[in-house]
């Protein structure tokens, strides 16, 4: 008869063992953003932030989604209202996934079992993470249009607009990663940085795939959809309690994905400097999970720190960009990074 440690150490244990706690940490994410987000805006802006709500203001997050879960939940007059409860599911279940195939360390032993530091290992794990976070952008125009609000469906449609274009400038970047190692295995691309991570070689696709990022999760300055000031709230704007709370977790969920994404590709995802030195194979799967936690925490810092420096563009600004700067600027990456493998410079 099998012990509970032969059923945790088995493939299907160890693969639900390691889903519950990348799921577990997705979660958690939104919670210490929340806080961080406040703290964060308070000193760029001189001032204290939440300060009462347990040391420090810690238990602040919390306290907001206790006063969410017990807000009321309304729906509007003449509203669609299947596509209306839907719209957030759509918007927060995809984002969730994709952290499914993100690497946060090579492999750890445990009992004699070496266990891969991902939840799942696919060798198309590039197009899995782009084909889920496409379907985000549905979520958005369902609660837009579902609404039967004005305001609600211009904040959908310029959602569409905007990640139309700057998926495609973020598509083109990550191409250029794709030619250098020769694989859709996120794995693959992470091993191939050394002794250089490609935010150097490849600059040109880091820059356009990191501001594509913040257009894609609607973050300063390019929250057009939700622009308060134009559009009151935009297409969340008739959403109340859990349902509001489902879009404001999907925004910070989407933000660890851009984020791991981003220092996956261009920044070494786990690797760190001088790793080769650690003998222990067990400590070397730590620290590696340590160096990516940290990455990605500095890459998050950076989404809080240009929403509260930079203003909003206008609507045409941030399309020209998109089309006129980021687009071309991401073609160049790919034929300057052929070049660069053409002269074995990478």
């Amino acid at each position: 008869m099998e012990t509970l440690t032969d059923i945790l150490l088995s493939d299907a244990g160890i693969t639900v063992i390691k889903a519950m706690i990348v799921y577990f940490g997705v979660l958690m994410t939104v919670p210490v953003m929340v806080y961080v987000e406040r703290r964060g805006a308070a000193l760029i802006q001189d001032r204290l932030g939440p300060n009462r709500v347990g040391p420090f203001g810690l238990i602040q997050p919390f306290a907001d989604m206790v006063k969410l879960m017990f807000k009321e939940e309304f729906t509007p007059f003449k509203a669609n209202r299947l596509l209306y409860l839907v719209a957030p599911a759509m918007a927060l279940i995809p984002a969730g996934m994709t952290f499914a195939v993100i690497p946060f360390g090579s492999e750890i032993t445990v009992g004699g079992v070496t266990i891969p530091l991902r939840a799942a290992d696919l060798n198309v794990g590039v197009l899995y993470i782009f084909a889920l976070t496409s379907l985000g952008v549905y979520g958005i125009m369902m609660a837009g249009w579902s609404s039967n609000n004005k305001y609600s469906l211009m904040g959908g449609l310029r959602s569409s607009a905007q990640m139309i274009s700057y998926e495609l400038s973020m598509t083109l970047a990550a191409v250029g990663v794709i030619m250098a190692t020769g694989s859709l295995r996120l794995g693959d691309i992470v091993e191939a940085q050394t002794p250089l991570w490609f935010c150097v070689p490849l600059v040109i696709g880091f820059v356009v795939f990191l501001v594509s990022s913040f257009a894609e999760t609607n973050r300063l300055p390019f929250d057009m959809p939700e622009a308060e000031n134009e559009l009151v709230g935009g297409y969340h704007t008739e959403y109340s309690s859990m349902r509001f709370a489902s879009f404001f977790m999907a925004e910070y969920i989407n933000m660890a994905v851009a984020a791991s994404l981003t220092v996956t590709l261009f920044l070494g995802g786990y690797r760190f400097p001088f790793q080769h030195l650690v003998g222990d194979p067990t400590l070397l799967g730590v620290l590696q999970v340590v160096a990516f936690v940290a990455k990605v925490a500095f890459m998050m810092w950076l989404f809080v720190w240009i929403r509260w420096t930079l203003p909003r563009f206008r609507y045409d600004q941030l399309m020209k960009l998109g089309w006129k700067v980021l687009f071309p600027l991401a073609l160049l990456n790919v034929f300057v990074t052929g070049l660069l493998i053409l002269l074995g410079w990478i």
